[in-house]
């Protein structure tokens, strides 16, 4: 381990002709070498398995550092191909935006992100799973707020809807009264002449009670539909305003979340 240290500080010392920069390439991939000296909690294989990977990677330093200036990105995720150990340099913004671009690409379990030559971070090992697990979260984030967005124009068409609806009733309504008071007012009128001339009977008097009776059920129940459809629209906004409350609720928990996970 200290061997391969100071192999790497005696390239950034001499200098190679086909490395652009002042070594930082060479320094960022020895920080993963140094930190695999120190004493570790992992198996002695897995420990000896994560040494061997990262020496393989830090002789690619030049290539993976050219291919990041190449791409314009702050880093990428590079790793060895387990068929043929030839190297794979996906850039990328962040560890999940270099995942969310490749992530049809055949990975192993355990990646190394290693950051531009001017960006003073040492590389991060990071497993796969975690990087799948982001990506998952990610696309619910995204469907859940795509759900939202049809939720909130169903919920903008319905508004719509019953606001017509009610507009539509109220006319109807109005119409039915201002129909109802010139029926009563012909009514009246037709009553004062019969009794003017004294030629109605008492069986004609009976029919107009009745059917006056009648017109006022008929106005009591056109009042009272007018009542509860004003009751229904009071009570609209309330509803609207509950489920949209769950909605926010649900967003704030999985937001929560997502947080926790990064």
């Amino acid at each position: 381990m200290l061997q391969l240290l100071l192999v790497l500080l005696g390239r950034m010392r001499r200098g190679v002709p086909h490395v652009r920069g002042s070594g930082l390439p060479l320094m960022s991939l020895a920080v993963v070498v140094v930190g695999c000296a120190s004493p570790s909690l992992l198996p002695d294989v897995q420990a000896v398995a994560i040494q061997d990977r990262d020496r393989a990677l830090a002789l690619h330093a030049d290539a993976i550092h050219a291919a990041i200036s190449q791409s314009g990105k702050m880093g990428a995720l590079v790793f060895l191909d387990a068929t043929d150990s030839h190297l794979v340099v996906l850039p990328g913004e962040s560890p999940a935006d270099a995942w969310a671009r490749y992530r049809r690409v055949s990975m192993p379990p355990v990646l190394t992100f290693v950051h531009r030559a001017d960006v003073p971070k040492a590389p991060e090992t990071i497993p796969r799973s975690v990087l799948q697990q982001q990506a998952q979260l990610r696309d619910a984030w995204r469907r859940i707020e795509e759900r939202l967005s049809i939720v909130q124009s169903e919920l903008a068409e319905s508004k719509r809807e019953a606001d017509a609806s009610l507009t539509g009733a109220r006319a109807d309504m109005q119409a039915a009264l201002s129909s109802l008071a010139e029926d009563l007012a012909a009514a009246r009128k037709f009553m004062l002449q019969t009794a003017q001339l004294g030629s109605l009977d008492h069986e004609l008097n009976v029919e107009t009670e009745t059917g006056l009776r009648t017109v006022a059920t008929a106005s009591q129940e056109l009042s009272a539909s007018s009542a509860r459809l004003e009751e229904i629209m009071r009570e609209l906004p309330e509803r609207l305003a509950g489920q949209l409350k769950e909605l926010a609720n649900r967003l704030d928990t999985i937001q929560g979340k997502v947080s926790r996970l990064k």
